[in-house]
């Protein structure tokens, strides 16, 4: 009994540091879930493959590319799901002939191609455009060309005006 009398306001600070860790602890998590009819925004959609040329052609791209590099020789030719005719990279704002003709030379010829880019890409291609490096991220290129990817004309001219 001398024990509980002594340490008495000890034991109470214990206890109540207690019941705080275990309340944040054990406490119920909001779930949000969505139904089917919740519109889908662009940030939600799910990403495609970079080039959707599968394992197998990613992996001979990245050799040919270091290959390339190597020995100093262009590499980059018409990849498999580039066969269709090149979208009007000049459609996008901030980019004009000259620019199309850089992204065109490094091989970017679809609006696809571009609405993929991550953020590491973004800093990799950068490096490569000479006069036009930053301006994929201060025109906000990517977010572009990923409306007129997926054909959304109205959504485009909205958020960047008139095309």
């Amino acid at each position: 009994m001398d024990f509980v009398n002594a340490y008495w306001p000890i034991i109470v600070v214990a206890l109540v540091v207690l019941a705080l860790v275990a309340f944040f602890a054990l406490r119920p998590r909001q779930r949000v879930t969505l139904t089917d009819s919740a519109p889908i925004r662009p940030h939600m959609a799910q990403r495609r493959p970079a080039e959707g040329r599968g394992l197998a052609g990613e992996a001979a791209a990245a050799t040919s590319d270091v290959t390339g590099e190597i020995i100093g020789a262009p590499v980059h030719r018409q990849l498999e799901s580039d066969t269709g005719a090149a979208d009007d990279l000049c459609r996008i704002k901030g980019i004009g002939p000259k620019f199309a003709d850089s992204l065109s030379d490094l091989g970017f010829r679809r609006y696809e191609q571009i609405a993929a880019l991550t953020p590491t890409e973004i800093e990799r291609l950068d490096s490569q455009l000479g006069a036009f490096r930053g301006r994929i991220v201060r025109d906000r290129i990517v977010e572009q060309a990923d409306y007129l990817a997926r054909g959304d004309t109205d959504g485009f001219e909205e958020r960047f005006g008139k095309l």
